[in-house]
C-alpha cells in the first residue's frame, strides 16, 4: 500500500506545535518543582511555630528588657542585657560618623577659598584718629580667652579620640596612639567642666545684647557686608555675631550637658537633680556629643576667622578691650552712635591696656571723630 506524503503546511504546523510544547515544558517544569519545595517549606515552618523553642522566647524577652537576677547593684541591677548598646556600637561604627568630621574641612576649605579671593575685609579710612572706644571688659575678656583656649584644647583631644582609629594609628602607631589618647582622655575630661563654667558665664554676660531686631534682617539681607563695600548697619552685636551667639546657647549647651554627663561617673561631686545615671542614657549623651561638637567646630571656624584674619582690626577687641573709632563706625554704626553721644570715645592714650599700634596712627581732630 502506498503511503500518503505528509503536506508542508502540516509538517510545519507540527514543528511550531512541538517547538511551543517544548518551550512550555522547560518552563512548567522547573516552577513545578519550586511549587513543590515552596509548599514543603510552608508546612515545615508551620510546624516550627506549633512548637516555638523555648530558648528563643527566653532571648526576645530578655531584649525587651525583662528583668532578672544579676550581681550588679544600683540603677541597672537585674538588666540581663542592654539593648541600646547594640544602637552606640552601631552608630560608633555607621558612615555617618566616619565622613561627620569632613564638615570640619569643608568649612576650613571654603574659608581659605574666601580668604585667596576676596581677602581681608579691611577698614575703610586707611589713616586712624588715634581715637578707641571700649567694647569688651577684662572680666568678659578673660572669660572669652578661657572659654576660648579650652574650646581648641577640647577641639584636638575631641577629634583625636574620634578619629584616632583610623586616622592616628596609621601615623603614630598603637603604642604612640595610646599615649597621646590617654593623654586626649585627661585633658577633655578636665578641662570640660570648665569650659561649661565659661560657656555659663558667656550666656548670662551677653544674652541681654542678643535679641534679634529688624536692624539684623537688613543685615543678612546685605550679606553682612562680606562681599561689598556697603557696610549694613548694626547694634553693638551684628546680626552674624548673634547668630554665634545662639548657636552657643543651643549647641554649646547640648555639648556641655552631654559632656557631663559622660564625665560625671568620674566626679561623684557631679549631680544632677532628679537623673540617676545610667549607661543607656550615657549612650545616648555620647551620639549628641559627637554630633552637635563636630557641627560647633566646624561654625566656630568662621568666628575664628573673621576674628582674627578675616577683619582688619577686629582683634583689637578682645585683645585690648577697645576698637578703634574706625573699626566702630564701620562695623558697627549705630552702637558707635550711641558710645559717641555718652562720651565714650576716647584718645588713645587715656584708654587702660591700649594697642601699641594706635600710638603710630596719624591724629584726626575731635569734631571730625565724632560726626
Amino acid at each position: 500500500m502506498a503511503k500518503s506524503k505528509m503536506s508542508k503546511a502540516k509538517r510545519r504546523r507540527i514543528a511550531v506545535w512541538s517547538t511551543f510544547l517544548v518551550v512550555a515544558l522547560s518552563i512548567a517544569m522547573p516552577l513545578a518543582s519550586y511549587s513543590v519545595h515552596w509548599l514543603g517549606m510552608t508546612a515545615v515552618a508551620q510546624d516550627a511555630k506549633a512548637v516555638e523553642n523555648p530558648r528563643s522566647g527566653f532571648w526576645k524577652e530578655i531584649r525587651q528588657g525583662t528583668s532578672g537576677y544579676s550581681a550588679v547593684t544600683g540603677a541597672e541591677a537585674n538588666v540581663l542585657m542592654q539593648s541600646t548598646a547594640n544602637d552606640w556600637r552601631n552608630f560608633k561604627e555607621s558612615p555617618l560618623l566616619s565622613k561627620l568630621p569632613w564638615v570640619i574641612v569643608g568649612m576650613a576649605v571654603l574659608l581659605l577659598l574666601y580668604h585667596v579671593l576676596h581677602g581681608k575685609n579691611k577698614l575703610d579710612s586707611g589713616v586712624r584718629s588715634g581715637r578707641v572706644v571700649p567694647r569688651w571688659s577684662y572680666f568678659e575678656r578673660l572669660v572669652h580667652w578661657v572659654t576660648a583656649i579650652s574650646f581648641i584644647a577640647l577641639s584636638i583631644t575631641g577629634i583625636s579620640m574620634l578619629l584616632g582609629k583610623k586616622l592616628l594609628i596609621p601615623l603614630l602607631g598603637k603604642a604612640g596612639f595610646a599615649g597621646w589618647a590617654s593623654v586626649s582622655i585627661s585633658v577633655h575630661n578636665v578641662i570640660g567642666p570648665i569650659f561649661t563654667v565659661g560657656i555659663v558665664l558667656m550666656i548670662v554676660m551677653w544674652i541681654w545684647h542678643n535679641f534679634p531686631t529688624m536692624t539684623d534682617l537688613r543685615w543678612f539681607a546685605k550679606g553682612g557686608g562680606l562681599f561689598t563695600k556697603n557696610h549694613p548697619s548694626a547694634g553693638r552685636m551684628n546680626g552674624g555675631e548673634k547668630v554665634w551667639f545662639w548657636l552657643l546657647a543651643t549647641l554649646g549647651v547640648a555639648v556641655c550637658i552631654s559632656g557631663l554627663v559622660l564625665v560625671a561617673p568620674m566626679y561623684p561631686q557631679i549631680q544632677i537633680p532628679g537623673v540617676e545615671l545610667v549607661r543607656s542614657m550615657m549612650q545616648q549623651a555620647s551620639m549628641i556629643h559627637v554630633i552637635a561638637g563636630v557641627i560647633w567646630t566646624a561654625i566656630a571656624l568662621g568666628h575664628i576667622y573673621i576674628g582674627t584674619a578675616g577683619t582688619e582690626g577686629a582683634f583689637e577687641g578682645m585683645s585690648t578691650g577697645y576698637v578703634s573709632e574706625e573699626w566702630a563706625r564701620q562695623h558697627h554704626d549705630l552702637w558707635y552712635e550711641k558710645m559717641a553721644r555718652k562720651g565714650k570715645i576716647i584718645d588713645v592714650g587715656e584708654a587702660r591696656g591700649p594697642n601699641p599700634g594706635y600710638g603710630h596712627q596719624q591724629p584726626r581732630s575731635s569734631a571730625s571723630s565724632t560726626s
